[in-house]
């Protein structure tokens, strides 16, 4: 999970740059926000567990599909797609790690219909002034972690989530403004293929 995790800093800044002072946003309209989110494509920074920071694009693609391209001088690559993630780490010999997408919380912002208001999915909805925070986890499989999202208001926008992963590692990703809408090829999440597609 280490190339699934971005940084806390830059997401108050983020937070804070938005400048935007609202009550805390209602479950029911950041389902409505996620479920509205077709494609995005933006900028990330990532905070790992071991402290490294990271930085690159994120393409997404609702449902179940989004990718994580990252700047030199890493040169990972995460592509989920056909309800798998993939971790290519060209700096390894080993192969391409893989595993099934609905063992990530990262699930939860990436399905056909994101329901909030699920029973037992939210555990945690809170506002500090300046960012509604809501925990969630899968409802049936808790064991597999929880992911901690950001939103500013008062029309709901993503800045930023921490992964909490079933064994313990956390990973932030602070997000960049988001593009919202336009094509992105399915070729970009193909998960049977290397890190040259585009």
């Amino acid at each position: 999970m280490r190339i699934l995790k971005t940084l806390a800093l830059g997401a108050a800044i983020a937070i804070a740059a938005s400048g935007a002072m609202a009550d805390k946003l209602p479950l029911g309209s950041i389902s409505k926000y996620l479920n509205a989110m077709s494609t995005a494509k933006g900028d990330f920074t990532q905070i790992n567990s071991d402290g490294t920071i990271s930085t690159g694009t994120i393409y997404i693609k609702r449902p179940g599909r989004v990718r994580f391209e990252y700047n030199a001088p890493d040169t990972g690559l995460v592509v989920a797609g056909s309800n798998t993630v993939v971790i290519y780490d060209t700096k390894s010999n080993q192969p391409p790690e893989s595993y099934p997408l609905s063992r990530t919380p990262l699930s939860i912002i990436l399905a056909r219909n994101v329901n909030l208001n699920q029973a037992k999915m939210v555990t945690g909805h809170a506002y500090d002034g300046t960012a509604t925070t809501v925990t969630a986890q899968d409802p049936e499989n808790p064991q597999y972690g929880n992911i901690q999202m950001k939103f500013t208001g008062p029309n709901p926008e993503l800045r930023q989530w921490i992964i909490n992963d079933g064994n313990g590692s956390q990973t932030t990703v602070i997000l960049g403004e988001l593009k919202k809408g336009g094509n992105l090829s399915n070729r970009l999440f193909d998960t049977s293929a290397g890190s040259s597609d585009r």
